[in-house]
């Protein structure tokens, strides 16, 4: 990993700070959770407690405990039925919903945007810094992906889902002008946003807790599959190649797309369903390797297991090119390989060469965790302090000069991965 960017301290901020994330559910702690929580300690420990602002929020004693006692406004969606457990269901209503935020006190506005936080309403003399984890990727490159899948799509309403998708994407660009600083959360997901949006954004990966993992045990013969078994993450790729090398794999997770997998997978393939989180590590620190085949914006679990000390065979485009450095490719201290379409018979090349050529002993597990701590919450909070300050004084040197509008500026250096 390059050397992490300096921590500069963080300079008072004058008035309070806006933190908006699209929803906090209990069923829902992902990447983009992590993001706003390390946001939220890096602002909390500069004595910058932020406001929390969100869609819906549900109910505190099941959120997060670093949520615990903490007051989150929420959009007239928190009282509409169902609203909380199924806010997705409300997308024509979400970008109306965020506009109604009164953000108008908050000198500094953070956003942390999957679909429609980015489009809160700042005025002229505020800077609103929003991390952008994608495109909202159902209204672009995956739309058609969606309508096949989507029921209501495939009926008598499609035409109307298709006219609701054609507005969000009007919206979603308009509103993409409004941040006065974009960050992504990988170059691809930056390309994204150029191609979508016209606009540059800064690459700044998410935080990972690796800390969790150890990485120091002996290794099973056996391969790692892990992710939700939705069509997009392409289990049915990485089961097909297992069926042709003979290799055996577990995959841990659940959902609609587990009775189609299990139906064809081969006997050598153990579907364990939706497992502990300490049954996942147990498994992510013994495999031999961790296998991917879908397409990501960035990726978390491919670091985890990393973190956990097991190479990354995966799909070789999307964020996975910034955060699994590929041994056939020459690239410096390898954690994995990388297979150049998105096929069964692509991947089970690679599996073949890995497995034969027992390419394992030529990315030991201390090389994993090395390269994976890059990605700690503790990276990701100094180089988003180091981003947040650069912007702030900019800012404020526009305000003083009497420039309230934004200017565009050179980007701050910031190692990629």
């Amino acid at each position: 990993m390059e050397s992490q960017a300096p921590a500069t301290a963080l300079t008072p901020l004058p008035g309070p700070v806006a933190l908006v994330h699209e929803w906090f559910s209990p069923r829902s702690h992902g990447g983009a959770e992590l993001v706003v929580e390390q946001i939220d300690a890096l602002l909390a420990a500069a004595g910058q407690m932020p406001d929390l602002f969100s869609l819906v929020a549900g109910e505190s004693r099941h959120l997060d405990p670093w949520l615990a006692g903490r007051t989150i406004q929420t959009s007239f969606v928190q009282r509409l039925p169902w609203g909380v457990s199924h806010v997705q269901q409300y997308l024509p209503l979400l970008p109306l919903a965020i506009e109604q935020f009164d953000l108008s006190g908050y000198p500094l506005v953070l956003s942390s945007s999957h679909l429609v936080a980015k489009g809160v309403l700042t005025g002229p003399d505020q800077l609103h810094v929003s991390y952008v984890h994608t495109p909202v990727r159902y209204a672009w490159d995956q739309m058609g992906a969606y309508l096949r899948r989507s029921t209501l799509a495939r009926g008598p309403l499609g035409p109307l889902v298709r006219l609701q998708l054609h507005w969000l994407r009007q919206w979603d660009v308009a509103s993409a002008g409004r941040p006065d600083v974009l960050l992504a959360n990988s170059r691809f997901t930056a390309s994204r946003i150029r191609r979508y949006w016209g606009r540059e954004a800064q690459v700044l990966h998410p935080p990972v807790a690796v800390q969790r993992f150890r990485w120091d045990q002996d290794r099973d013969d056996v391969y790692l599959s892990l992710c939700r078994l939705v069509p997009n993450k392409r289990v049915d790729v990485v089961v097909e190649a297992f069926n042709r090398t003979g290799l055996p794999l577990v995959v841990i997770g659940d959902g609609p797309e587990r009775r189609r997998l299990q139906a064809m997978a081969g006997p050598q393939i153990r579907f364990l369903g939706r497992c502990s989180q300490a049954e996942a590590n147990h498994w992510l620190e013994r495999c031999r390797a961790y296998v991917y085949a879908g397409l990501e914006d960035f990726g978390i679990a491919p670091v985890e297991a990393m973190a956990a000390g097991a190479p990354v065979i995966a799909y070789g485009a999307g964020g996975l090119c910034d955060s699994v450095r590929c041994l056939n490719r020459g690239d410096r201290r390898p954690t994995g390989l990388l297979f150049p379409d998105q096929t069964a018979t692509s991947l089970a090349a690679v599996l073949d060469h890995f497995h034969q050529g027992q390419l394992w002993r030529q990315l030991p597990a201390s090389g994993q965790r090395e390269w994976a701590e890059g990605f700690a919450p503790e990276i990701f909070r100094a180089r988003f302090q180091a981003l947040l300050m650069h912007h702030w004084t900019q800012h404020r040197h526009r305000l003083d000069s009497g420039h309230s509008a934004p200017a565009l500026s050179p980007d701050l250096p910031v190692p990629l991965v």
